[in-house]
């Protein structure tokens, strides 16, 4: 029976990216990072809006307009589509475990 929370014995040093549900419309993903944030310019600029909760670990998401949200287990958001965001921290201890609902039907 898989396990949200049952990680890779060997955990790589690229972020995991499982997808657990998909459709036309949704895309439901397990993100395992350890570390991994986005590179220094780079900006997510996502088509449809997606909404996060961390599982587990600690991790910090930066606005393009400057703000920044800290995460700790538990923590959710939606991210609208088109809201240029980035990831500047993640834990490697523990590691985070993220799910992400990726769509353009969800407000």
């Amino acid at each position: 029976m898989p396990n949200i929370y049952n990680l890779p014995s060997d955990l790589q040093p690229v972020e995991i990216f499982e997808a657990i549900a998909s459709s036309s419309d949704v895309l439901i993903e397990r993100i395992i990072s350890t570390g991994q944030t986005t590179p220094i310019g780079q900006w997510y600029d996502q088509d449809s809006n997606e909404w996060v909760i961390l599982l587990q670990g600690e991790a910090e998401i930066t606005y393009i307009d400057g703000s920044r949200i800290k995460l700790k287990s538990g923590d959710y958001l939606m991210i609208p589509a088109h809201q240029q965001h980035r990831v500047d921290y993640t834990s490697s201890e523990p590691p985070c475990i993220w799910l992400a609902v990726h769509g353009n039907l969800l407000t």
